[in-house]
Order: structure tokens, then C-alpha cells, then sequence
């Protein structure tokens, strides 16, 4: 049998497209960005109809800025550090949900250490963040908060648009993580009040190695390496073109196809739904409703994640248990922790993400292989 991919939440696929289109940056059109000759004029061109293309897919505003960073770990620290410095003069203190990326939660501890003051909203069973405890978090001080667009573990995605009318009422800046968001459900950075937002090529099917971030017009920002100052100043070092290019063109088809190949996944979704909550004392993470069509997480009774992961592999089937950033530590979610599941319950996890190699047909081979590991572990476990 041929083996499943079902981690794209943790990389994705470069669609071959996006390759065949941006190849040519990595053998023919080489010029550096911000050379003044001839090819480093097409590869400024390259860079700037990519911007252009991110724009489209959130409806930036064109007053607004769109930095390329190294990734989405980058692009957060951008966001949070940049932002918490460069107005440390207006207040000193930070908010993020309870079950941000460590690469949000983490900066923000960073600044806790230097002065700033760091409060976690919380939120309840099905990953919802708790609007009114959020409203008694912020105060004028607060210069930056960042609560992501859907959850990568659980799928849940988050009421922005009430939340930014909360932070703007009380706080100041609003920062958003669509990593997990972008290309599979549609972002409008000027309707929803986001101040800045993170992307992720990758995440989309682009080349690993771009990210961006939104700034809307007025948002000042201190840069968190120096250097040439490329990328207005924000982000400097030389442009990796090759990622840029294929981030663009991943986005612009992302923003053509949106509709119907999340549609398509959603169904799948359903249908692994379905069959794994079958299995007995099965549980679906996350909000059963508002969550990412082609997201799927749910938690055992009785059992490790890295034991789940490790079967499934073996079944030929790759999943995830909790986030890659985090899988390595062995310790229990803090996302699952968040949402209010003890150490032992946190620990059982499985994180099923799809992508456009996933199909109907793959379902109950998916479905009888999770029956399997969990009927196999358990039998094994001295719980």
C-alpha cells in the first residue's frame, strides 16, 4: 500500500506547480533584489509580484506593509517583538491566547523578562478564547495581542473579528497567526481589523524557507535583525527569491481553488471523523463546527501519542501528536492542557491535517489503522 501523508499541518508539499514556476529563480534568473543590473531587477520584480499576490489573498490594505521573513517563527517574533519595542513608550504589557504557537508564547516570556507584563487569555473545552476574561486582560498598556486565526492542533477557529473589536477597545495592536488559516479558508485582514498577521509558504505548498507578515498603515514595528535593510528596513538579508516566488504563486492558487479543494477535504474530514470516533472512548479535540475543513484531532483513552504516531507510521500512515515544534519534548500539550484535559488525557493524542494528495478512497484504510494501534496499545499499556 502506498503510504498516507496526513502531516501537512506540519509541512506541506510543494505543489509541483509552484516548483515548475518557481525553479528558474534557483538556475536561471539569479540576480540579487537589490542589485541595480539587469537580473537583480527580475528578481526585484519577482519579489514584488509576489507581495502582490499575498495582498490579494488577505485583501491587505495597499497603504499597508508585507515584510517576507524566513518562515511563520520568524515572522511571530517580527510581530510580538517588534511590535512590544518599538511602543514600549505607550505600555509595556502583552496578551495572547492560551494556546498560541510557542512561537508567539515564547517571545512574549522573553519580554516578560525585560520589564514587560505577560497575561494569557483563556479559553474553554472546545479551544474558544474567552472574550470577556480577554476584555478584563487588556488595559491601555497593552501594546500587542496575539491570538491566532485557527489552532494547529485542534482546528478550532477563532471569532477574530469579535476579538479585534475587544483588543481595539481596550488594548492597542491585535497580531494574528493564520499559519494553519491561509489558502484553506478566506482572510480579510481590513474586514476583520488585524493589525498584523503571519503567513506561512509552506503551509500553503510553497518552498520551505518564506513567511510573511501583514502591517496595516500606521503600525510601527522595530526590527529584530539589522543589517541592509531589505524589506523596508524590517527584515534585512538577501531575499530568498526561489521561496518568495513559489509563497506568491502558491498563494495565488491557493486563492483560486480555496472553495472548492477545502470543500473536497472537508468531506473527507468528515469521513475520518466518523469512522475513528467509532473506536471506543475516541474523542474529537477541538470544536466539533468551527474548525479548519481539512483538520481533524482527537485524543484516546489509556494510551501515548508518540505511541500512536509511531504505529501509524508503521501502518504507513503519517499523523501528528501535537505540534512538530513541540513533539520532541515529551511533554503534554499545553494547547490540550488549555483546554482543560488532565496531563494523562493530553498525552493521547492524534493530529490528522490534509492535504490535495488525500482522498475519499483512503479513509478506511486510515480509519482500520487507527483501530488497530489503539486496540494494539492498549492491550500493551498498564493503564
Amino acid at each position: 500500500m502506498d503510504r498516507i501523508y496526513l502531516d501537512h499541518g506540519s509541512a506541506t508539499p510543494v505543489d509541483p506547480r509552484v516548483l515548475a514556476f518557481a525553479q528558474r529563480y534557483l538556475v536561471e534568473d539569479v540576480g540579487n533584489p537589490s542589485s541595480l543590473h539587469s537580473d537583480g531587477l527580475g528578481t526585484k520584480q519577482a519579489v514584488e509580484d509576489a507581495r502582490e499576490r499575498l495582498a490579494a489573498l488577505i485583501n491587505a490594505d495597499e497603504k499597508g506593509k508585507l515584510i517576507f521573513t524566513s518562515g511563520a517563527t520568524e515572522a511571530n517574533n517580527l510581530a510580538v517583538r517588534g511590535t512590544a519595542i518599538r511602543n514600549m513608550g505607550k505600555g509595556k504589557a502583552v496578551v495572547a491566547s492560551a494556546i498560541e504557537h510557542i512561537s508567539v508564547l515564547n517571545p512574549m516570556k522573553d519580554l516578560a523578562k525585560h520589564g514587560f507584563e505577560l497575561a494569557l487569555a483563556p479559553v474553554d473545552g472546545r479551544g474558544l478564547i474567552d472574550l470577556g476574561a480577554l476584555e478584563g486582560l487588556l488595559t491601555d498598556a497593552t501594546v500587542v495581542t496575539s491570538v491566532m486565526y485557527a489552532n494547529n492542533e485542534i482546528g478550532t477557529i477563532e471569532p477574530i473579528k469579535e476579538v479585534s473589536t475587544i483588543v481595539h477597545e481596550k488594548g492597542r495592536y491585535l497580531h494574528v497567526d493564520a499559519t494553519a488559516t491561509a489558502g484553506r479558508i478566506p482572510i480579510d485582514v481590513q474586514r476583520d481589523g488585524i493589525d498584523l498577521l503571519t503567513l506561512s509558504g509552506n503551509a500553503m505548498g510553497g518552498p520551505p524557507g518564506a513567511g510573511a507578515l501583514y502591517v496595516a498603515p500606521g503600525v510601527k514595528l522595530q526590527t529584530v535583525l539589522p543589517g541592509g535593510g531589505q524589506e523596508q528596513g524590517l527584515r534585512s538579508g538577501t531575499e530568498n527569491v526561489f521561496a518568495i516566488a513559489g509563497m506568491g504563486e502558491a498563494a495565488r492558487l491557493a486563492r483560486d481553488e480555496m472553495a472548492k479543494e477545502s470543500n473536497r477535504l472537508q468531506g473527507v474530514r468528515d469521513a475520518l471523523v466518523k469512522g475513528i470516533l467509532a473506536i471506543e472512548d475516541s474523542h474529537l479535540t477541538g470544536h466539533p463546527e468551527r474548525r479548519l475543513p481539512h483538520h481533524a484531532s482527537f485524543r484516546f483513552g489509556r494510551i501515548e501519542g508518540e505511541s500512536i504516531l509511531l504505529s501509524m507510521d508503521m501502518y504507513g500512515i503519517a499523523m501528528a501528536t501535537g505540534s512538530a515544534c513541540t513533539s520532541r519534548t515529551l511533554e503534554a500539550s499545553h494547547v490540550l492542557l488549555a483546554i482543560g484535559l488532565k496531563h494523562e488525557q493530553a498525552h493521547g493524542s492524534m493530529v490528522l491535517t490534509l492535504g490535495r494528495s488525500n482522498t475519499m478512497a483512503q479513509v478506511p484504510a486510515v480509519v482500520d489503522a487507527a483501530r488497530g494501534t489503539v486496540e494494539r496499545l492498549r492491550n500493551l499499556s498498564p493503564l
